[in-house]
């Protein structure tokens, strides 16, 4: 015989009953089937919510009825010929008035008794299952409506569900004798208690029902019919890259359903696996798929983690005490006191030191078993013995579950690693004796991350992704997006990386797209985008809390540099071009790099003094190595360089600065650069990387800039006073030419003084050829004393610094 079972989501609405009669039919060419249907899909959840209305004095329940006994009628027209539709139409009326009735009974005494609920909630699935039934009348098929509460006997106390299956067994068993027909239909869900009154099997029972006939019958194996492609890997509408699993066991199957699977309802497995039915759990819409095949477990099985999941509805209770110690049968009273209050331990775990218990527990029986445990040790909480009870919400179980994971070394350590570099936060651990699950409690809004993570770990082409969120795309946020756009497949392929932008924003508009910004439409999708706000930007990508977060600042705002505290204490790495937060006092900048260090978020900013150049790489290799830094010589500005390599007095100064500008060297206020100011900024920095405390007012900056043109206030005030002073400019080239030497804006730190001006050098000087835009540094040190360590090249422009910023992103990937 065929065992099929299907959910409430495969039959939402006539058009899906027919498809699912499909499926049905090529089943009884085969074979006579029995197949169990659930409520038609949401009848259930507004069963029960009509109840709570009703019990509360809102008469807006019959609202939702009507509306719920209209959606039936309709199925019966739409479904079965008029000329057989009159008995089945009195039937399910008859039923809505006996629903009817409860409801009035439940308004009228304001009360709703766990008995009245369950009866309330099986009407459901005998609704479903008499229409569908008459249906399969109408297509000349022998069927037979088999009621399940005349079958199944159980004992529901607390919602926890027992069945009777000898008496269960033996009803099945006479009933099939004395029966035949093609096929069965049979109502999930429902059963009643021993006393006869109709009861549930707990939601999700319509599965139990399916496996509980397929026990009592021998069947070889059972078919449950749902709207995913089976098992799959991790909950796929948190995890975007889950797949189906082929084959699973029922060892596997029993974890992944308790730790909140909701494919399978965890008692399914019991009557089957004694007798070793297989389950096969198929999508309705897909019914030719294989589905997922829960069996015995085969060696060839190689996977060491089968599945990740999780259970979101549970509180942490705390038990912790000197008193604790030492004592036996303290835990006996413990867990006496919970069996007393039928209260279901989900997780426990105790400290080597015996001086604390931690379980978790269902959400609703938190409250009640912090009561009677605080009642059952009242004279040690009096005596200070013990702690009170203390609940901690917003927690989650996390669980990883595989058969095979015991005969692998070292899959706890690659889990918490993994979630560590996350900054998940790990409250507290459990692993089954079976070695078959390993759990973790962590705080409810790391759930998404945590799933995540641990799926990009275990079951993924071994690859990293990374989530960017990019303020500034003018220039260099512009080609920054080019160069990914460019690099997608190379970062895939030789690096493992995929990178996705997940937010932008300019100084008008943010933008943010959770399955990533389609980087080919992002500057039309931008405009039509929310107003920007750096508060919102922060807080929206926060909430999202997914792994490997990166912040990216392309721009030079002091507002924006002044977050970076807050993402990196929300453990969101930072990689920045602006220079004000590392210049900024010192003891904020090293505020940042403690917060890196605490909330282990990257920090990065090389284009801070180079661009694109790997000059405080080479410094931080360097201290890290060992070795000590005793002077630095350099030209920082590429906008500065750029300015004195094509200024020859011949044109006015202010149009070579204009050049700079229309070509991307300058900031957009060229005062910033031209003052020195910028100079003064990246000498600072790498003083700081070379391990001084030092300050911007500690650098000494002799300016070649008038007091006048430093103080204005706008681009054109400044251009203006550069034409007045063009005769100082023509004088310092000449004095330059005239000695046979070039000016080059130099920083220097020797000896813990740093300073910054306009020098004359010589053709013996590395800087003397410097050309166009670029840079260049001199390190001296205890093992480069006589010939220092050159790092030279193009230290200005939106694309060399794009790439310095693309380099950092990298960086991070591969940590």
């Amino acid at each position: 015989m065929n065992i099929m079972k299907f959910g409430g989501s495969s039959l939402a609405s006539p058009s899906r009953i027919k498809l699912v009669s499909e499926t049905i039919q090529e089943k009884l060419q085969e074979d006579t089937s029995l197949v169990v249907f659930s409520a038609f899909g949401g009848v259930t959840n507004d069963f029960l919510q009509m109840a709570d209305l009703a019990a509360s004095g809102d008469l807006s329940y019959k609202n939702t009825l009507q509306k719920n006994e209209k959606r039936h009628l309709n199925a019966i027209k739409d479904l079965i010929p008029i000329k057989n539709q009159s008995a089945i139409l009195s039937k399910v009326k008859t039923e809505f008035n006996g629903l009817e009735t409860l409801y009035e009974g439940v308004y009228l005494l304001n009360e709703l008794s766990n008995k009245t609920k369950h009866v309330i909630a099986s009407y459901g699935e005998i609704l479903s299952s008499l229409i569908i039934t008459e249906y399969f009348k109408a297509l000349n098929i022998n069927v037979k409506f088999v009621d399940s509460r005349d079958l199944i006997v159980c004992k529901n106390e607390n919602e926890k569900v027992q069945v009777n299956y000898v008496k269960t067994n033996t009803n099945i068993h006479n009933y099939f004798n004395d029966n035949k027909a093609d096929l069965f239909v049979v109502p999930g869900f429902v059963a009643n208690n021993e006393q006869g009154v109709p009861s549930t099997l707990g939601r999700g029972g319509s599965d139990f029902t399916a496996a509980i006939f397929a026990g009592a019958l021998d069947a070889d194996k059972v078919l449950i019919y749902t709207d995913v492609d089976g098992m799959y890997t991790a909950n796929p509408s948190i995890v975007s890259h889950a797949y189906p699993l082929k084959n699973i066991s029922y060892e596997e199957a029993m974890e992944l359903s308790h730790f909140g699977a909701k494919v399978l309802y965890p008692p399914t497995l019991q009557p089957l696996l004694n007798k070793q039915i297989e389950i096969h759990i198929k999508n309705t819409f897909k019914p030719s798929e294989i589905g997922t095949v829960i069996s015995k477990s085969s060696k060839e099985n190689f996977r060491w983690v089968t599945g990740i999941t999780h259970i979101d509805s549970i509180k942490l209770l705390n038990i912790e005490g000197s008193g604790m110690v030492g004592i036996p049968g303290f835990s006996k009273r413990l867990f006496e006191v919970l069996f007393q209050e039928k209260i279901n331990v989900v997780l426990i775990t105790q400290a080597s030191s015996e001086h604390s218990i931690c379980i978790a527990v269902k959400d609703e029986e938190a409250m009640q078993a912090k009561d009677a445990i605080n009642e059952a040790f009242e004279v040690e909480i009096q005596n200070f013995k013990i702690k009170p009870v203390e609940i901690e919400d917003n927690v989650a179980i996390i669980a990883l579950v595989g058969d095979r994971m015991k005969s692998h070394h070292g899959l706890s350590g690659k889990m918490f690693s993994a979630l560590g570099n996350n900054n998940i936060n790990i409250r507290a651990i459990a692993q089954g004796s079976s070695e078959r699950n390993i759990s973790a409690v962590i705080a409810k809004k790391d759930v998404k991350k945590a799933l995540n993570t641990l799926h990009e770990q275990f079951f993924e082409v071994p690859s990293k992704e990374l989530n960017l969120f990019i303020t500034g795309v003018g220039n260099v946020g512009g080609k920054l997006i080019e160069q990914l756009k460019q690099q997608e497949e190379y970062l895939l392929g030789k690096l493992s990386l995929k990178i996705r932008i997940l937010g932008i924003s300019n100084s008008r508009k943010m933008l943010f797209v959770e399955e990533g910004i389609d980087i080919n439409t992002w500057q039309q999708d931008l405009e039509k985008g929310q107003t920007a706000s750096k508060e919102d930007f922060f807080e929206r990508v926060k909430d999202l809390n997914l792994r490997n977060s990166i912040f990216v600042d392309n721009t030079a705002s002091p507002e924006i540099a002044a977050w970076y505290r807050q993402y990196l204490a929300n453990s969101i790495s930072v990689v920045t071009c602006n220079k004000i937060a590392c210049a900024d006092d010192f003891v904020n900048y090293q505020n940042l790099q403690d917060l890196s260090r605490e909330y282990g978020a990257s920090f990065l900013y090389e284009t801070n003094v180079g661009a694109g150049l790997p000059i405080i790489d080479t410094l931080k290799n360097l201290m890290a190595s060992g070795d000590r830094v005793h002077k630095i010589q350099a030209v920082l500005s590429g906008s500065l360089n750029f300015v004195f390599n094509n200024y020859n007095a011949e044109e006015p100064f202010y149009k070579t600065v204009e050049q700079a500008m229309l070509e991307g060297y300058t900031e957009p206020d060229p005062k910033i650069d031209l003052s020195g100011i910028d100079v003064s900024r990246k000498i600072l920095i790498l003083a700081r990387e070379s391990g001084l405390e030092m300050e911007l007012s500690d650098i000494e900056n002799d300016s070649f800039l008038s007091e006048k043109s430093l103080n204005t206030t706008t681009n054109d005030a400044f251009f203006e006073l550069l034409k007045k002073d063009e005769d100082d400019f023509k004088k310092m080239y000449e004095d330059a030419e005239a000695n046979n030497k070039q000016l080059k804006y130099v920083a220097q730190l020797d000896n813990g003084k740093a300073k910054v001006g306009l020098q004359q050098v010589g053709p013996e000087h590395p800087f003397y050829n410097l050309s166009g835009s670029d840079n260049i540094v001199l390190f001296f040190t205890n093992r480069y004393s006589e010939q220092p360590l050159i790092v030279k090249g193009a230290g200005a422009g939106a694309d060399v610094t794009a790439s310095g910023i693309f380099a950092d992103i990298i960086r991070i990937g591969k940590k």
